[in-house]
Protein backbone atom coordinates (compact mmCIF):
# COMPACT_ATOMS: atom_id res chain seq x y z
CA UNK A 1 0.00 0.00 0.00
CA UNK A 2 1.09 3.56 -0.69
CA UNK A 3 2.82 4.92 2.05
CA UNK A 4 2.17 8.25 1.32
CA UNK A 5 -1.91 7.66 1.21
CA UNK A 6 -1.65 5.58 4.54
CA UNK A 7 -0.04 9.03 5.97
CA UNK A 8 -2.64 11.63 4.18
CA UNK A 9 -5.37 9.49 5.82
CA UNK A 10 -3.51 9.71 9.10
CA UNK A 11 -3.05 13.15 9.05
CA UNK A 12 -7.12 13.40 8.02
CA UNK A 13 -8.08 11.40 10.80
CA UNK A 14 -5.62 13.69 13.40
CA UNK A 15 -7.56 16.25 12.48
CA UNK A 16 -11.09 14.95 13.01
CA UNK A 17 -9.94 13.64 16.12
CA UNK A 18 -9.12 17.35 17.37
CA UNK A 19 -12.49 18.69 15.53
CA UNK A 20 -14.29 16.73 17.34
CA UNK A 21 -12.73 15.99 21.14
CA UNK A 22 -11.47 19.30 22.11
CA UNK A 23 -12.84 22.56 22.44
CA UNK A 24 -12.25 25.68 19.77
CA UNK A 25 -9.78 28.15 20.21
CA UNK A 26 -10.36 30.48 22.15
CA UNK A 27 -11.08 34.49 21.13
CA UNK A 28 -12.79 35.87 24.18
CA UNK A 29 -12.01 36.61 28.35
CA UNK A 30 -15.92 34.96 28.29
CA UNK A 31 -14.75 32.05 26.25
CA UNK A 32 -11.82 31.88 28.53
CA UNK A 33 -13.97 31.09 31.63
CA UNK A 34 -15.91 28.67 29.89
CA UNK A 35 -13.23 27.00 29.19
CA UNK A 36 -12.21 27.03 32.54
CA UNK A 37 -15.28 25.60 33.60
CA UNK A 38 -15.75 23.18 31.48
CA UNK A 39 -12.35 21.75 32.83
CA UNK A 40 -13.24 22.11 36.73
CA UNK A 41 -16.39 20.45 35.84
CA UNK A 42 -14.93 17.13 34.06
CA UNK A 43 -12.30 16.89 36.81
CA UNK A 44 -15.31 17.07 39.30
CA UNK A 45 -16.98 14.43 37.43
CA UNK A 46 -13.91 11.85 37.32
CA UNK A 47 -13.84 12.30 40.64
CA UNK A 48 -17.25 10.78 41.50
CA UNK A 49 -16.69 8.50 39.17
CA UNK A 50 -13.50 6.82 40.41
CA UNK A 51 -15.05 6.91 43.92
CA UNK A 52 -18.34 5.01 42.77
CA UNK A 53 -16.68 2.70 40.73
CA UNK A 54 -14.47 1.96 43.82
CA UNK A 55 -17.20 1.36 46.35
CA UNK A 56 -19.27 -0.86 43.24
CA UNK A 57 -15.93 -3.18 42.89
CA UNK A 58 -15.29 -3.44 46.62
CA UNK A 59 -19.11 -4.20 47.07
CA UNK A 60 -19.00 -6.50 44.31
CA UNK A 61 -16.26 -8.19 46.26
CA UNK A 62 -17.44 -8.07 49.45
CA UNK A 63 -14.67 -6.19 50.90
CA UNK A 64 -16.50 -3.50 52.74
CA UNK A 65 -18.75 -4.06 55.48
CA UNK A 66 -22.48 -3.98 53.76
CA UNK A 67 -24.35 -2.43 57.51
CA UNK A 68 -22.04 0.14 56.73
CA UNK A 69 -22.55 1.58 52.74
CA UNK A 70 -26.26 0.33 53.39
CA UNK A 71 -27.62 1.37 56.63
CA UNK A 72 -26.77 4.31 59.42
CA UNK A 73 -26.79 7.60 60.06
CA UNK A 74 -23.17 7.56 58.77
CA UNK A 75 -23.24 7.01 55.45
CA UNK A 76 -26.85 8.60 55.32
CA UNK A 77 -25.43 11.71 56.54
CA UNK A 78 -22.74 11.07 53.98
CA UNK A 79 -24.83 10.28 50.82
CA UNK A 80 -27.01 13.71 51.66
CA UNK A 81 -23.50 16.33 51.98
CA UNK A 82 -21.52 15.30 49.85
CA UNK A 83 -23.79 16.04 46.54
CA UNK A 84 -24.53 19.66 48.46
CA UNK A 85 -21.19 20.50 48.29
CA UNK A 86 -20.27 19.15 44.78
CA UNK A 87 -23.02 21.22 43.64
CA UNK A 88 -22.10 24.68 45.00
CA UNK A 89 -18.49 24.37 43.72
CA UNK A 90 -20.55 23.67 40.57
CA UNK A 91 -22.46 26.39 41.12
CA UNK A 92 -20.55 29.40 42.35
CA UNK A 93 -18.42 29.47 38.45
CA UNK A 94 -21.40 28.90 36.65
CA UNK A 95 -23.05 31.82 38.38
CA UNK A 96 -19.86 33.75 37.86
CA UNK A 97 -20.30 33.19 33.65
CA UNK A 98 -23.90 34.21 33.77
CA UNK A 99 -23.24 37.39 35.37
CA UNK A 100 -20.30 38.09 33.06
CA UNK A 101 -22.45 37.53 30.02
CA UNK A 102 -25.08 39.61 30.99
CA UNK A 103 -23.12 42.64 32.47
CA UNK A 104 -22.52 44.77 30.22
CA UNK A 105 -18.70 46.71 30.92
CA UNK A 106 -18.52 50.06 29.75
CA UNK A 107 -19.67 49.45 26.15
CA UNK A 108 -18.07 51.45 23.11
CA UNK A 109 -20.19 50.01 20.59
CA UNK A 110 -23.27 48.83 20.11
CA UNK A 111 -24.70 46.76 17.68
CA UNK A 112 -28.75 44.75 17.13
CA UNK A 113 -29.06 41.51 15.27
CA UNK A 114 -31.98 40.34 13.91
CA UNK A 115 -33.13 37.22 12.88
CA UNK A 116 -35.58 36.67 10.53
CA UNK A 117 -36.46 33.39 8.35
CA UNK A 118 -33.62 32.70 7.19
CA UNK A 119 -30.99 35.23 7.17
CA UNK A 120 -29.14 37.84 9.73
CA UNK A 121 -30.20 41.83 9.87
CA UNK A 122 -27.46 44.04 11.50
CA UNK A 123 -27.97 47.32 12.57
CA UNK A 124 -24.73 49.31 14.34
CA UNK A 125 -27.17 51.18 16.52
CA UNK A 126 -24.04 54.39 17.17
CA UNK A 127 -24.33 55.59 13.50
CA UNK A 128 -27.39 56.89 11.58
CA UNK A 129 -28.79 54.61 8.80
CA UNK A 130 -26.34 51.90 9.29
CA UNK A 131 -27.76 48.46 8.70
CA UNK A 132 -27.39 45.58 6.03
CA UNK A 133 -28.61 42.01 5.55
CA UNK A 134 -26.75 38.64 5.69
CA UNK A 135 -27.37 36.09 3.43
CA UNK A 136 -25.59 32.55 2.81
CA UNK A 137 -23.00 32.54 0.37
CA UNK A 138 -24.51 30.02 -2.77
CA UNK A 139 -22.26 27.22 -3.37
CA UNK A 140 -21.88 28.24 -6.88
CA UNK A 141 -20.99 31.52 -5.96
CA UNK A 142 -18.25 30.80 -3.48
CA UNK A 143 -14.34 31.68 -3.96
CA UNK A 144 -11.27 29.20 -3.45
CA UNK A 145 -10.81 30.60 0.34
CA UNK A 146 -14.21 30.55 1.20
CA UNK A 147 -16.63 27.71 3.35
CA UNK A 148 -19.90 26.34 2.34
CA UNK A 149 -22.78 27.02 4.27
CA UNK A 150 -20.78 29.27 6.06
CA UNK A 151 -19.44 32.03 4.83
CA UNK A 152 -22.09 34.86 3.94
CA UNK A 153 -21.77 38.18 1.52
CA UNK A 154 -22.24 40.52 4.08
CA UNK A 155 -19.87 40.44 7.22
CA UNK A 156 -20.33 41.76 10.43
CA UNK A 157 -16.88 44.15 10.87
CA UNK A 158 -16.25 44.69 14.25
CA UNK A 159 -12.93 45.89 15.98
CA UNK A 160 -10.92 43.53 17.95
CA UNK A 161 -9.77 44.99 21.33
CA UNK A 162 -13.30 46.95 22.26
CA UNK A 163 -15.60 46.30 24.24
CA UNK A 164 -19.23 46.05 22.44
CA UNK A 165 -22.79 45.57 23.67
CA UNK A 166 -24.71 42.72 21.29
CA UNK A 167 -28.63 43.05 21.36
CA UNK A 168 -30.62 40.12 19.70
CA UNK A 169 -34.39 40.23 18.57
CA UNK A 170 -36.21 38.07 16.03
CA UNK A 171 -39.16 39.13 13.69
CA UNK A 172 -40.96 35.93 13.34
CA UNK A 173 -39.64 32.71 15.52
CA UNK A 174 -37.04 32.45 18.13
CA UNK A 175 -33.34 31.98 16.76
CA UNK A 176 -30.10 31.94 18.47
CA UNK A 177 -27.35 33.82 17.56
CA UNK A 178 -23.81 31.54 18.19
CA UNK A 179 -20.56 32.25 17.95
CA UNK A 180 -18.62 29.06 19.49
CA UNK A 181 -15.11 30.51 19.43
CA UNK A 182 -16.33 34.01 21.39
CA UNK A 183 -18.02 31.94 23.64
CA UNK A 184 -21.77 33.92 22.45
CA UNK A 185 -25.13 31.75 22.39
CA UNK A 186 -28.28 34.52 23.14
CA UNK A 187 -31.10 34.08 21.73
CA UNK A 188 -33.14 35.78 19.35
CA UNK A 189 -37.07 36.33 20.58
CA UNK A 190 -39.85 37.87 18.67
CA UNK A 191 -41.15 40.80 21.05
CA UNK A 192 -38.05 40.78 23.51
CA UNK A 193 -34.47 42.15 23.09
CA UNK A 194 -31.34 40.37 24.69
CA UNK A 195 -28.06 41.88 25.32
CA UNK A 196 -24.89 40.03 25.92
CA UNK A 197 -21.28 41.31 26.24
CA UNK A 198 -18.72 40.70 23.45
CA UNK A 199 -15.19 41.57 23.62
CA UNK A 200 -12.64 40.04 20.85
CA UNK A 201 -9.15 39.57 21.63
CA UNK A 202 -7.66 38.87 17.91
CA UNK A 203 -8.21 40.10 14.63
CA UNK A 204 -9.83 37.02 12.30
CA UNK A 205 -12.63 35.69 11.04
CA UNK A 206 -15.28 34.21 13.06
CA UNK A 207 -17.84 31.53 12.08
CA UNK A 208 -21.16 30.76 13.83
CA UNK A 209 -24.69 29.72 12.99
CA UNK A 210 -27.99 30.23 14.08
CA UNK A 211 -28.55 26.93 17.03
CA UNK A 212 -32.27 27.02 17.65
CA UNK A 213 -34.20 25.15 15.14
CA UNK A 214 -36.62 27.82 13.78
CA UNK A 215 -37.31 25.91 10.47
CA UNK A 216 -36.76 23.95 6.99
CA UNK A 217 -33.89 26.16 6.19
CA UNK A 218 -32.14 26.41 9.59
CA UNK A 219 -28.81 25.43 8.53
CA UNK A 220 -28.77 28.39 5.78
CA UNK A 221 -28.06 31.28 8.09
CA UNK A 222 -24.60 31.50 9.38
CA UNK A 223 -23.23 34.12 11.08
CA UNK A 224 -19.64 35.87 9.94
CA UNK A 225 -17.58 37.96 12.11
CA UNK A 226 -14.69 39.79 11.05
CA UNK A 227 -12.49 41.30 13.41
CA UNK A 228 -10.13 44.01 12.29
CA UNK A 229 -8.25 47.02 13.63
CA UNK A 230 -10.16 50.36 14.65
CA UNK A 231 -8.34 52.05 11.99
CA UNK A 232 -9.51 49.43 9.28
CA UNK A 233 -13.14 49.18 10.91
CA UNK A 234 -13.56 53.01 10.32
CA UNK A 235 -12.49 52.64 6.84
CA UNK A 236 -15.60 50.24 6.49
CA UNK A 237 -18.44 52.45 7.93
CA UNK A 238 -16.66 55.27 5.57
CA UNK A 239 -17.14 52.90 2.77
CA UNK A 240 -20.68 51.79 3.81
CA UNK A 241 -21.67 55.31 4.25
CA UNK A 242 -20.34 55.88 0.87
CA UNK A 243 -22.54 53.21 -0.90
CA UNK A 244 -25.56 54.45 0.55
Amino acid sequence: MNLNFIYKNFTFLLKINTWTLSLQNSNSPIYDIIIFFHDFTIIILIFITLIISFIIFKLINNKLIDRFLLQGHTIELIWTITPIFILIFIAIPSIKILYLTDEIHNNKLTIKTIGHQWYWRYEYSDFINLNFDSFITPSNSLNLNEFRLLDVDNRCVLPFNFPIRVLTTSIDVIHSWTVPSLGIKIDSTPGRLNQIYLYIYRPGLYFGQCSEICGTNHRFMPIVIESTNFSYFKKWLLSIYNNI
